[in-house]
Order: structure tokens, then C-alpha cells, then sequence
């Protein structure tokens, strides 16, 4: 069964009711748990994800730590750490593209789905279809 990507803009759309793609993700999101789908996500995105979710969300950091711990006990989603290679290549793709405004946490999940074969993402950034991966929220 063919992984799904999370990206940082995908989980704040599960999250948050107000944002614009929340129906979608949520009917994504609980079609891949009924196919047995895993979703899986890298730290680097978690990070970010706590970010997005104090400022601009503004959500309660008891919201936050929950919905975090969820993720991290999920036996559908796989948090993937970047080690120390993953991570150089992710900065090696960064430095290859000055062309893109691509971030460090973009280039690491281009590595991990490249690495994995994941075609798809839950995620609203452009910047995935121009690595040639799917944009599924748009």
C-alpha cells in the first residue's frame, strides 16, 4: 500500500477547523487510515508544526502537546528523525536549487519521499509539485 507525505501546512489543516482545507484533510486523512495507508512525517516538520500551531494558529499549548502526542502514538503515522545523513542531503539539495525558495525541512522531505517512494502529500506548498511530487490540498 502506496505511503502519504504529511507536510507542516497538511497537519495544521487536520487541526484547525478554520483553515481552508480542513474538510479535505480530514476526508484524506481518515480515507488512508480505512486503506490502511501510513502517513508519515519527519521531525523537522513537527518542529514546525509547534511553531505554526503557537503563532499564527494560536492554538493552546495543551491542544498542541496532544495532538502531537497523538501523532507521535499513532500506529498510522511514522515520524521519520533526520539523522545526520538524510540531513546532508537535504542540504546538499538546498545548495543544488538556488533557483527555489525552498526550505531545509522542504528539501529533507523531498529526500524522504524520494527515498520511500512516496508520490503523494498532504500539503498546500507549491514547492512540492515543483520537486515533482503530488500536491493533494489545492
Amino acid at each position: 500500500m502506496a505511503e502519504l507525505f504529511a507536510d507542516t501546512s497538511g497537519w495544521g489543516n487536520l487541526l484547525d477547523a478554520a483553515q481552508p482545507y480542513h474538510s479535505l484533510v480530514v476526508s484524506i486523512y481518515r480515507a488512508a487510515r480505512h486503506e490502511g495507508r501510513k502517513v508519515v512525517t519527519t521531525n523537522y516538520i513537527i518542529a514546525e508544526l509547534i511553531a505554526l500551531m503557537a503563532r499564527p494558529l494560536r492554538i493552546p499549548r495543551p491542544m498542541v502537546i496532544a495532538f502531537v502526542e497523538s501523532l507521535r502514538t499513532s500506529p498510522n503515522v511514522e515520524i521519520v528523525h533526520i539523522d545526520q545523513d538524510l540531513d546532508s542531503q537535504a542540504w546538499g539539495l538546498l545548495k543544488s536549487r538556488p533557483d527555489k525558495e525552498w526550505s531545509l525541512t522542504d528539501c529533507a522531505s523531498f529526500v524522504v519521499m524520494k527515498r520511500r517512494g512516496i508520490l503523494e502529500a498532504l500539503t498546500t506548498d507549491h514547492h512540492f509539485e515543483q520537486a515533482g511530487f503530488v500536491r493533494l490540498l489545492k
